[in-house]
């Protein structure tokens, strides 16, 4: 452990000092230049090492990734659009697409409002007593995936009948007179998809509440004090007079979520691998490029994805700019 620390600190050393040398070599060479030149390629040298990083480590992989979607699998023979084909011809493929607009639909939305809520009532809250709430509630964003996963798979789990039962959804069913489920294989209605939207919200309430009680407490008390006067009651304060001032913060907590839950795999890959019907884009690129070893496949399913999160960045990259503007 001591060893693993003391090579992750020296890579951070070597890191810094090499960040240091770099940018100070580019400053003496600018400096070579004639004055008119210095001040004018000055700007480009200092940015010449980020975008160098965004062209070789984002850029130049989405090309090659877009190149390779019209290969074979093992990428050694031009195929055209025959992935694509036999990706939206594919019926499992197109089930993880059905999943993952519920996903999209469901939960965002739900963390958005779970969270506003937990805001709301944590900030009506004694201070101490707010402080250990939202403590307890941002914990899960400590957990990863993988890790929360284990702890719901053990809250839906279910043993064969005869078999003492260790899950505690089936638990509680019991206790009230019914029959254990094998929760995570119930299709009727994406059932199961629901549950593992369940563990995705749970994780990420906490960091939509940390967010939308900041912008809560940023609104100025005097326009609330203002409709209180004016007859509004708490319930009119809030959607008329709270949720618009923090409406930019409500957006950007959102589009956030979106991105993740559209990536979503580690969830769907600890808990069923995307069995029973509950298979994701992610989870499918995961299948394609290691089990079934179709990298022209991985490859056209990433490309899918890249062009549906496209349009929200750049809504994303708008309102920046928009609360930018304003501020």
């Amino acid at each position: 452990m001591i060893e693993k620390a003391g090579g992750a600190l020296l890579a951070v050393i070597i890191g810094l000092a090499g960040a240091v040398v770099l940018f100070w070599l580019l400053d003496r060479l600018v400096h070579l230049l004639p004055g008119k030149w210095e001040e004018r390629l000055k700007p480009y040298a200092y940015l010449l090492p980020a975008v160098a990083a965004i062209g070789l480590f984002l850029i130049y992989p989405a090309v090659t990734t877009v190149y390779a979607s019209f290969l074979n699998d093992d990428s050694t023979e031009w195929v055209g659009v025959k992935n694509y084909v036999g990706l939206f011809g594919s019926e499992p493929f197109l089930s993880a697409l059905v999943n993952n607009v519920l996903w999209i639909v469901f939960v965002p939305a739900s963390i958005v409002a779970l969270g506003m809520l937990v805001a709301v009532l944590a900030d009506k809250m004694h201070p101490t007593g707010e402080k250990i709430a939202k403590s307890f509630i941002f914990l899960p964003m400590a957990i990863s995936m993988v890790g929360a996963s284990t702890i719901w798979r053990f809250i839906y789990a279910y043993r064969p009948e005869g078999e003492a039962q260790v899950g505690v959804l089936n638990a509680i069913v019991m206790a009230f007179g019914g029959e254990p489920q094998a929760w995570l294989q119930i299709e009727d209605f994406r059932f199961n998809t629901a549950l593992l939207m369940i563990v995705y919200i749970w994780t990420q309430v906490g960091y939509a509440m940390v967010l939308l009680s900041a912008a809560i407490k940023a609104v100025p008390e005097d326009t609330i004090e203002a409709g209180r006067i004016d007859g509004a009651g708490e319930v009119a304060i809030f959607f008329r007079i709270i949720v618009p001032q923090a409406w930019p913060t409500v957006i950007t907590v959102f589009i956030t979520v979106l991105i993740g839950v559209m990536k979503v795999f580690d969830i769907v890959f600890a808990m069923t691998n995307g069995n029973f019907n509950t298979d994701v884009i992610g989870n499918a690129f995961f299948n394609a490029l290691f089990f079934e070893m179709s990298q022209g496949r991985a490859a056209a399913i990433v490309v899918v994805l890249m062009v549906a999160v496209i349009p929200i960045m750049v809504y994303q990259v708008r309102q920046f700019r928009k609360q930018e503007a304003n501020s």
